[in-house]
């Protein structure tokens, strides 16, 4: 092989074997105006191949003199369907001591492997490309029915369409919510957009109000039984949509599996994605929408949001759509949706966390006391987990006679929505997956006392540790014993 060409020096191809697939990706470089040498061992398909103008001649490619043969290539692909040929020549042009790059073909997991020990640089198995292709064109098919299915139920509707997002809705809940109502204007259809709690992070609001989403609490609006058509996106964190919604659901889009399976004309929950973002992005260029600045900005948000700005689980779905969505998107607004102020209350709920710590191994388990906004457990978790040598975070908290418990999770080993659920299903609800989650629990169910204004203080002190233990029990962590930033 030459070495030491200019940038410009043209490089050279050898195709060793040619049967259908050697004849087709000859076919396809010389089509490319490169410079191809194929040799074969069949002196008839060789005069065939000369008389289409390729450049052919008769070789055995398991003779070890096929390294000289292609000793001025750059580039060999072994394409036989003879696996053991295509190991000898392997094997020749590395004994040779040429450094070719080499693509070479195999037949089964086997020969890949043993092809790979011979030195080839590209090992190619047909049927799992074949397989691979099959898939992708599955998955193709599969997007453009579910496509079809959907525009079906937005033509049929007539009335207006509610849209409902779960609990104190995260960004990629308000995304999703956000790009389904543009899809449903581009059938001329009026949707709202409902969430049933709170919008209490100051990064969700900071996110609603920049990007001007019009956003209506379930008191607002009006009846579910007035929307002709309803649907719900990345609801799983609720719990069971039949139950939290209590309506007949038409369209239900998530990328977590729900509790209970749900009735609906329309269910698309896709697990091999990490955000209900992405699947929106996917129909939006499905239906061929273009999506405005704020419909490409709250998606791409709301995909980085929820992969840790695609440190977390992220798949190349998520990242073809991100992609997609850059120049869509404005960046000098995500910048202020990334960096919101902090509010009193969450930083008292913060310094209350962190004065309060208690680390048995990597997790740490805090209480914030009695607070006012909950939704500041979830940050203050967030924020502890940046912690040196801290994987798994939980913060407690207490408002309006109940016990809050938000968990947050970087540990691959464990699944922190199964833990809470395991530890406190039979006492309250819960919600969450792999890498966060929430629990709410009556107040004086630890102890069985009536909360009043007199022992709630009491209350506290008790199920604080109560808590404690259940959730190290649910997670394995050995000994009861725990330390606080005092080393008490």
């Amino acid at each position: 092989m030459s070495v030491g060409a200019s940038g410009t020096a043209r490089t050279r191809y050898a195709i060793l074997g040619c049967g259908s697939v050697g004849h087709a990706v000859a076919e396809s470089l010389t089509d490319r105006d490169k410079d191809v040498l194929i040799l074969d061992c069949d002196e008839s398909r060789v005069e065939a191949l000369r008389d289409q103008d390729l450049n052919a001649k008769v070789q055995d490619i398991s003779d070890p003199s096929v390294a000289d043969a292609v000793a001025d290539r750059d580039i060999v692909l072994i394409l036989a369907s003879d696996v053991d040929a295509n190991k000898a020549a392997v094997e020749a042009l590395r004994d040779a001591g040429g450094d070719h790059y080499v693509v070479v073909r195999a037949s089964d997991p086997v020969s890949e492997d043993e092809l790979r020990d011979l030195g080839a640089d590209v090992v190619i198995n047909p049927s799992t490309v074949i397989a691979d292709s099959a898939l992708r064109s599955l998955e193709t098919g599969e997007l453009e029915y579910m496509a079809r299915q959907l525009g079906d139920i937005l033509t049929e509707t007539d009335g207006e369409m509610a849209i409902l997002t779960h609990d104190t809705p995260d960004p990629d809940s308000i995304a999703s919510a956000t790009a389904l109502q543009a899809i449903a204007d581009s059938f001329d259809v009026d949707a709202d957009i409902l969430h049933p709690g709170d919008i209490g992070h100051q990064e969700n609001r900071a996110f609603v109000n920049l990007l001007g989403i019009d956003l209506l609490s379930r008191e607002e609006a009006q009846s579910l039984s007035e929307y002709e058509t309803i649907a719900i996106v990345d609801h799983a964190k609720s719990g069971d949509p039949e139950a939290t919604i209590d309506a007949d659901v038409d369209i239900y889009i998530d990328h977590l599996e729900a509790e209970a399976e749900l009735d609906a004309p329309f269910v698309d929950i896709r697990t091999n994605v990490s955000s209900t973002s992405t699947i929106l992005t996917k129909y939006l260029q499905e239906f061929d929408l273009s999506p405005s600045e704020a419909v490409a900005t709250a998606l791409l948000y709301g995909i980085r949001a929820e992969t840790l700005d695609f440190k977390r689980d992220t798949t190349p779905a998520d990242l073809t759509a991100a992609a997609y969505l850059h120049p869509f998107a404005n960046h000098d607004t995500l910048e202020q949706v990334e960096s919101p102020s902090m509010s009193p209350e969450t930083l008292d709920v913060l310094a209350e966390a962190i004065q309060n710590r208690q680390v048995q191994g990597s997790h740490l388990f805090s209480s914030a006391g009695f607070i006012r906004d909950r939704d500041a457990l979830s940050q203050a978790a967030q924020h502890l987990l940046n912690l040196e040598g801290i994987t798994t975070t939980a913060v407690l908290g207490v408002a309006d006679e109940h016990i809050h418990l938000a968990a947050r999770s970087k540990d691959i080993r464990i699944n922190i929505g199964s833990v809470l659920q395991e530890a406190f299903e039979d006492m309250g609800e819960t919600t969450g997956h792999s890498t966060q989650g929430s629990v709410e629990i009556p107040l004086g169910i630890f102890t069985g006392i009536e909360s009043n204004d007199e022992n709630r203080d009491t209350l506290l002190s008790l199920t604080e540790e109560a808590v404690r233990r259940k959730l190290f029990d649910a997670m394995g962590v050995e000994g009861s014993s725990s330390e606080n930033s005092n080393g008490s």
